[in-house]
């Protein structure tokens, strides 16, 4: 079967297709016939190797994070699938490699698409969907009746992160462009910024929770606007000690996570607050979660009218990267 694969970490976006054997389930595995694989800025990383100290790999790897497909063949020990089954992943982090023809998956890690979505819509679901419900419920662990914000929120994260919040009673606050004010609102948002004619820090203030997708430029005035006791959490700026120890990392990493996230976790001390920093992971349970919420909102993913096939990857990877997007970059196969 052809894979998309890199031989060493690069800062170059050059990916190879090459011919690689077909993987077989193991007994509690399924075996996906991909149909589509969403691309992310994550497969950037793990080209560039920019988180292989959180992740590190062998070399060949095949890429790809996030798949949609249809079951060809189960191992012995699945119960939950059948052959012919349409099924969507954020595939493990240690068993990457959706941009190929087909993948071996735990049957923990998957679960069936929305019915109200095709296989090429569903596959944009996946990771955004675990970002939130992980996020919200496990590094922010939200109350109900609490204040979320999500500055920079009109884009595929906030499509996913205001209906799940918005299920576990937070009030939901959204800054972003004037397009996406109708799409957001009408998820359940109570509040919309416009970032052309409003700065958030000037009308904001007192929130109890905050998931920052802007990164290391706007943590301090984020921070500025938490509740003392509040928690932010960045999903781009880096990890911090809490990172390390609640990941058993090695004693090293542990010292050099709580160095690169020293100023983050001041500046949430000051606020008597916390900071926190997330890499997602694969979880079936929770993605089951996650597709009712789908399905009960009639929640559409927005693909980009870019649709490559996998010869292609490389242009794929360079639209992520550089260009402008709308939506989702998927490789259909």
């Amino acid at each position: 079967m052809k894979a998309a694969q890199i031989n060493q970490y690069s800062k170059s976006l050059h990916v190879q297709i090459n011919n690689v054997q077909k993987p077989q389930p193991a007994p509690s595995e399924v075996l996906i016939k991909v149909k589509y694989a969403a691309v992310n800025p994550v497969d950037l990383m793990n080209i560039n190797g920019s988180v292989k100290l959180i992740q590190d790999y062998q070399m060949p790897l095949t890429l790809g994070n996030e798949i949609s497909g249809v079951v060809e063949k189960t191992g012995s020990q699945v119960t939950r699938f059948e052959v012919g089954d349409k099924v969507y992943s954020r595939l493990p982090l240690d068993k990457i490699g959706g941009f190929a023809e087909y993948v071996a998956v735990d049957q923990d890690a998957i679960w069936y698409t929305p019915k109200n979505l095709s296989l090429k819509q569903a596959v944009a679901v996946p990771l955004t969907g675990l970002t939130a419900y992980q996020g919200l419920t496990e590094e922010l662990e939200a109350q109900p009746n609490k204040t979320l914000f999500i500055p920079g929120g009109s884009g595929s994260f906030g499509q996913m992160a205001v209906p799940i919040a918005k299920q576990m009673g937070l009030k939901v606050i959204v800054s972003g462009n004037a397009d996406a004010k109708e799409r957001i609102t009408q998820l359940g948002a109570d509040q919309y910024l416009d970032y052309k004619k409003e700065d958030y820090w000037t009308v904001l203030s007192a929130v109890d929770y905050i998931i920052d997708t802007r990164g290391a430029k706007e943590i301090e005035r984020e921070v500025a606007l938490l509740k003392h006791g509040g928690r932010i959490l960045s999903l781009v700026a880096g990890p911090n000690k809490q990172f390390a120890v609640s990941r058993e990392l090695p004693f090293w990493k542990t010292v050099l996570f709580s160095l690169a996230g020293r100023k983050w976790d001041w500046l949430a001390r000051k606020r008597d607050s916390v900071y926190r920093f997330i890499f997602v992971r694969a979880d079936g349970q929770q993605l089951q979660k996650i597709t009712k919420i789908v399905e009960e909102n009639q929640i559409v993913p927005t693909i980009d009218d870019h649709v490559f096939d996998l010869d292609h990857i490389n242009q794929a990877l360079e639209l992520v990267a550089h260009g402008k997007t709308r939506g989702k970059v998927v490789i259909e196969f």
